[in-house]
């Protein structure tokens, strides 16, 4: 058997067409809130692809509310009216890929947020869980090896301890993607990264003492260079 190795953009247009075809299918049967759409199996034999990309297509329609899978049930129209629903699967048909840019943007907007939240909110298994993110980075750029992945999991640290879900899920939604362009557009140099260190705990060292304006302009400072080579590129 043949293995198709699909690229990111004819996954993606596989994705949208199986959209279209649930949107279609949906219209076609008259379905309305909380009834159930057919199995994956069948989805995928009627529209001709794999179960693996009618799965993604459904998730992806989860998301943003439109379907709702129930453990050993199925799938489900959420109560949504045709209209809005239409409307909704056209606006997700138009969404693009995020470029560097506006992923640097919606990730300063966020943190800034947390980290006021986290200085608020924050437990000792939260610091501890910091600590450690922070002490992976150090050692890391210490002996002079990549620690983009260590930089955003002590972020991610600060999103789990704002204690706002949404926000931590949004956060965790793009950082797959922001490692990737880090490391394509080479963000930090050296220089930078031992910059971070100390960057990195004066953010900790205000959250701790549970100063939300002061974390606040800490992870400005902390953001300066990197919103600077943002709208560089």
């Amino acid at each position: 058997m043949k293995l198709e190795i699909l690229t990111k953009n004819e996954n993606q247009e596989i994705q949208n067409s199986i959209i279209s075809k649930i949107r279609d299918l949906i219209n076609y049967k008259n379905l309305e809130p909380g009834d159930k759409l057919p199995s994956e199996r069948m989805l995928s034999e009627k529209f001709e692809v794999s179960r693996s990309n009618v799965r993604e297509a459904i998730q992806k329609l989860e998301f943003y509310g439109i379907l709702k899978s129930k453990p050993q049930s199925g799938t489900f129209i959420a109560d949504i009216g045709q209209v809005a629903m239409n409307g909704m699967i056209e606006d997700i048909l138009r969404l693009e890929e995020p470029d560097f840019k506006s992923l640097v943007e919606t990730r300063i907007l966020l943190e800034l947020k947390t980290v006021r939240l986290a200085a608020q909110r924050r437990t000792k298994e939260d610091l501890n869980r910091m600590q450690y993110a922070l002490e992976a980075y150090s050692d890391k750029v210490l002996k002079g090896e990549d620690a983009v992945q260590e930089d955003l999991l002590f972020h991610l640290a600060i999103a789990k301890a704002s204690g706002n879900s949404t926000m931590d899920t949004f956060m965790l939604i793009i950082t797959p993607e922001i490692i990737t362009n880090f490391e394509k557009y080479h963000v930090c140099d050296k220089d930078q990264a031992f910059k971070g260190i100390q960057e990195h705990k004066d953010i900790y060292d205000a959250i701790k003492a549970q100063d939300p304006q002061l974390a606040k302009e800490k992870m400005k400072v902390h953001f300066k260079v990197l919103y600077q080579y943002c709208y560089n590129i």
